[in-house]
């Protein structure tokens, strides 16, 4: 399923709602642009979104296994840490 994730895909939370847009796969997670990158501190930069959370890849739609607001919670910062 990694493999059939690309750049400018959507990625969606399981209740349909808009998460970020695919930037690149990276290891095990999915980097998403920064123009999803959400406001104040968060604002600018890339987050990240654990390729586990992947549920289907359909057309050019990435589906997650979680809602957007449960997903969103669980974004990382380049480092790792939390969003």
């Amino acid at each position: 399923m990694r493999q059939d994730i690309a750049e400018h895909m959507d990625v969606i939370g399981a209740d349909g709602v808009h998460v970020g847009t695919v930037d690149r796969v990276e290891e095990h997670r999915i980097k998403l642009t920064r123009r999803d990158s959400g406001e104040g501190d968060h604002k600018g930069h890339h987050h990240y979104v654990p390729i586990g959370l992947v549920a289907e890849v359909e057309g050019q739609t990435v589906r997650l296994s979680a809602n957007a607001d449960v997903a969103v919670s669980m974004e990382e910062e380049e480092d790792g840490s939390p969003a």
